[in-house]
């Protein structure tokens, strides 16, 4: 665990090492002002960029691996995340009716219908549901 902490600060120095490279050439007064970068400014702004990026990855991979370890003692409860609600099925997914099955269904709704288009057609007898013409019909097919 100490090394781990060690290694991390040793990042977060290498960090700071590297900005400090990239701002010396400015702080310093090395590079003059309004003029084009000369050759030692650019090494030591690109050099200090390189030394920050990778001190900036050690120092991540260090947290990360001291993080482990605490959860691994027990002292950090990691956070939960929510588990996704499972999506519902749809309907027509979990009952497929048959064409047949369907045409049960609907047939009354259908004759009810037609009737009422054509109400002439009707000899003064009432409907009586669940028999009609139609069931034959769509079960023929």
């Amino acid at each position: 665990m100490i090394r781990k902490f060690v290694g991390a600060v040793a990042a977060a120095l290498a960090v700071l090492a590297g900005l400090w490279l990239m701002i010396a050439p400015f702080a310093l007064g090395t590079q003059p002002e309004d003029a084009d970068w000369t050759n030692a400014t650019q090494s030591e702004f690109f050099a200090g960029l390189g030394v920050a990026v990778v001190g900036l990855a050690g120092a991540i991979a260090f947290v990360l691996a001291i993080r482990e370890e605490l959860i691994v003692r027990g002292l950090v409860v990691p956070k939960q995340r929510p588990e996704p609600e499972p999506e519902p099925v749809p309907v027509a997914a979990a009952q497929q009716a048959s064409s047949a099955e369907l045409a049960t269904l609907l047939a009354p709704l259908v004759e009810a219908l037609r009737e009422d288009l054509h109400p002439t057609s009707r000899t003064g007898e009432h409907r009586q549901n669940g028999k009609t013409s139609l069931v034959g019909v769509e079960e023929n097919r």
